[in-house]
């Protein structure tokens, strides 16, 4: 049984930093991605970040160059470090893990992703 576990989101003031963390439990496929994606109210799932077990990495276009993804794969734990923070960037954020390789942000690459967290709350004013 797969279980994500969200973390670190909050209120912050545009120009601040929040870091995230996701972890997961039961979670054992080699190849793999996970990734972050928000949610704001009345708009649609936005991929936000996503990291290959191999290793690289896919921003969308709103975060990249502010935001962070990585892993720790001996704690089974996912990160985003969100820095220069936006209050565009109010969302509900959700990590989300896949059973094979695939890695897309698109709203409909969201489906192929197999387990969800239940999110955490990134508000900024």
């Amino acid at each position: 049984h797969v279980q994500l576990v969200e973390s670190g989101g909050g209120s912050v003031q545009a120009g601040g930093s929040l870091r995230l963390s996701c972890v997961a439990s039961g979670y054992t496929y080699s190849r793999n991605c996970m990734g972050w994606f928000r949610q704001a109210p009345g708009k649609e799932r936005e991929g936000v970040a996503t990291i290959h077990s191999g290793g690289s990495t896919y921003y969308g276009d709103a975060v990249r160059g502010r935001f962070t993804i990585s892993r720790d794969n001996a704690k089974n734990t996912l990160y985003l470090q969100m820095n220069s923070l936006k209050p565009e960037d109010t969302a509900m954020y959700r990590c989300a893990a896949t059973s094979g390789g695939y890695c897309g942000l698109s709203p409909a690459a969201a489906y192929a992703y197999n387990y969800w967290g239940q999110g955490t709350q990134v508000t900024v004013s």
